[in-house]
């Protein structure tokens, strides 16, 4: 812009600064939202509210999945190293790098306002299809969690819906074991911003093992259950009684996205 206006650019801003009261700021991430997506997140956050009317927000068992590596990547804003001018340019300075296909693992978790699943960790070479789901999630892992920690109370499960998710199959495992789940004729797809397990928790769970680089994807699993033990009830509770709050900025936001209400 100054050399476009001829002038220098501690004049830019200054002016930008003194005369504009204008800031930087950093542009905000979101999700893309269609008209067509916006006007689905309002007419199903409507339904959410009034079936929060009805039932508790904190029963909801909110979950997700999410893919982490052994080499988290570097944080190119917070992460510096002091060096002279000389030395700037010079093999002192340190390269951050990544391996083009790092060794990862997927890993499936879950919250309520008063508890955690277990961390189920889902190898990089095991696809999660309707059976995997089914078993390996639900069955070994969820159900058990779920008859000791709601202990026959009522309790509602919140999912995505990808493929595995609402097959045929895995919809009558649901009905069979998790009724009163969340359809789809509740809960919105592109809505991570409506789920605790992504817009908080994921966060988190990376904030508690950046900057570290693990040798091995067992030593990544260690870390992120010592992590997720961390954290604690008081967390999730604040978390999941925000999702009121959030569905109804998304209202108030005609179903596009809404964090800058909050």
């Amino acid at each position: 812009m100054a050399s476009q206006l001829g002038i220098a650019r501690s004049t830019v801003q200054s002016i930008v600064k003194n005369d504009l009261k204008l800031k930087s700021y950093k542009l905000r991430r979101g999700q893309y939202l269609s008209d067509k997506s916006k006007a689905m997140r309002l007419e199903k956050c409507r339904k959410l509210l009034q079936h929060f009317q009805v039932r508790r927000v904190s029963d909801v068992i909110w979950t997700d999945e999410k893919i982490f590596t052994i080499e988290p990547l570097p944080n190119r804003q917070n992460q510096r190293q002091l060096l002279s001018k000389d030395d700037s340019m010079s093999p002192k300075r340190r390269l951050a790098h990544n391996r083009l296909f790092p060794k990862s693992v997927m890993v499936w978790a879950g919250i309520t306002a008063t508890g955690k699943t277990p961390l189920v960790f889902i190898e990089r070479n095991v696809k999660i299809n309707s059976e995997v789901y089914q078993k390996i999630v639900l069955m070994d892992n969820l159900l058990p969690w779920v008859t000791q920690h709601f202990a026959g109370g009522p309790f509602i499960l919140q999912q995505d819906w990808a493929p595995s998710h609402g097959s045929r199959s895995t919809l009558a495992v649901l009905e069979a074991h998790f009724p009163g789940f969340l359809d789809k004729n509740l809960w919105p797809a592109s809505s991570p911003d409506l789920n605790p397990m992504d817009f908080s928790v994921w966060g988190m769970l990376e904030g508690k093992i950046a900057g570290k680089v693990f040798a091995t994807v067992d030593d990544l699993k260690a870390a992120l259950e010592v992590a997720w033990a961390s954290i604690d009830d008081g967390y999730l509770r604040r978390t999941v009684n925000s999702v009121k709050k959030r569905l109804r900025a998304c209202v108030k936001a005609r179903g596009s996205n809404f964090e800058i209400l909050l």
